[in-house]
Formats: C-alpha cells, structure tokens, sequence
C-alpha cells in the first residue's frame, strides 16, 4: 500500500511539472549527459532506438537529431503529450504509453535502448534491465545513466523518488544477471544537482552502464 501511494504520489509530480520540465531539468544536469549517452552506446544513423521513461524527450531530441529512429515511452499523460507536441510530426518518431517493467516494445526489434534518471523511480530496477535485455536484437546496445547512492532524503520526500540512488557494482551485477553479454560500469563525469525546500543543496555524481545483449 505504501508502494502504490508512492507510485501515485510520483505520477502526479510528473504530471504536474511537465509542461516546465524541459526548464526545471535544465537545472538538475547538463545536456552533456545525453551526449555522453549517444557516444557510449555508438549509435549510429537509421537504428532504432528506445528511450525508456523518456519525459518530455531530453533524449529522444538528441537521437533523432543524430538520424535514429526512436519510440519513447512514458507513463505518464502529460510527459507524453509534451513529447506529442514537440516530435509528433516526425516520422521517425513514437510515443507509447507503458510501464518501465513492463514495455509496450515488441521482442528483439531495438538496436539500442536509454534510460537517463528513471531507475530511481522504478519499483523493481532488475524487471527494468530485464526488460532492457528483451527488447533488443543481438548485439544490441543498452545505455543506463542515473545518480550514485546518496543521503539527501529530500530526494525521496520532494522529488519522490523511489530510491536513494545506487551503487554501480550492483547495476552492473544486475546487468549481468539479465543476460547481457558484455558490461561496464563508471562515473559519467557530470552531477546531478537539487536544492530543498529548506535550502539544503546537493550534488550527486551520474555514473553510467552500458551493456551489449
């Protein structure tokens, strides 16, 4: 019960803040994140791409802009009808409504998959990595971008958050214990950054992993 008041609690966070997050994000870590994200999984014009828990599309821009073809999926409504305004008229691209453990993406059909500063938010991060594995073709690629465990509760309690970050040994651990062939963990060289309502200022290192199926 707590769970799903949390689950609740953080889509309507998401809800409400969507027609200002491209503004609010910009505040929190650097477009340099997404650029990093690209390298690190070598993606490459005309693949095809998922961005898991996509947003209002901080990644997507990104990839469509280096020639992919992307279906970004968001659960929440107005996440995605932001993502619908900005991209809706692209061919490459499409937005689907869908859980992160459980993606609305057929078996095999993704060459590379992203989730930037969404395991956090899940219940289950090992369903989500699973589900990275499913969708993608052999050789696929999966790039995972979040913040490293840390001790600023107001994470959890203004920004509900489901997790206090993570260790990256063990996103790493998990990884493998999807199947992926071949992983690497390490910091990402940029910070996550947020201030509380009482002024209390935190900056959180982002490590990456990034794995081939």
């Amino acid at each position: 019960m707590t769970f799903m008041k949390g689950m609740e609690s953080s889509a309507r966070y998401f809800d409400e803040v969507a027609g200002e997050w491209d503004t609010l994000r910009k505040g929190y870590f650097r477009d340099e994140v997404r650029e990093k994200a690209a390298e690190l999984a070598g993606v490459r014009q005309g693949e095809r791409a998922a961005d898991i828990g996509a947003g209002t599309g901080f990644l997507t821009e990104a990839l469509l802009g280096r020639g992919l073809e992307v279906v970004a999926v968001d659960r929440s409504p107005a996440m995605l009808a932001e993502l619908e305004r900005k991209f809706g008229g692209r061919p490459a691209f499409r937005g689907l409504s869908g859980e992160t453990e459980a993606l609305p993406i057929e078996t095999g059909t993704i060459d590379c998959s992203f989730a930037n500063m969404v395991l956090h938010h899940v219940e289950s991060p090992e369903a989500m990595i699973r589900e990275f594995f499913r969708i993608l073709k052999p050789g696929g690629r999966a790039v995972l971008t979040d913040f490293e465990r840390h001790g600023f509760a107001f994470f959890l309690t203004e920004y509900h958050d489901r997790w206090p970050g993570f260790h990256p040994g063990d996103v790493e651990a998990w990884f493998r214990a999807a199947g992926f062939a071949s992983v690497e963990e390490g910091p990402l060289g940029e910070i996550c950054q947020a201030e509380s309502s009482e002024g209390v200022r935190a900056m959180v290192p982002i490590f990456f992993v990034r794995a081939e199926r």
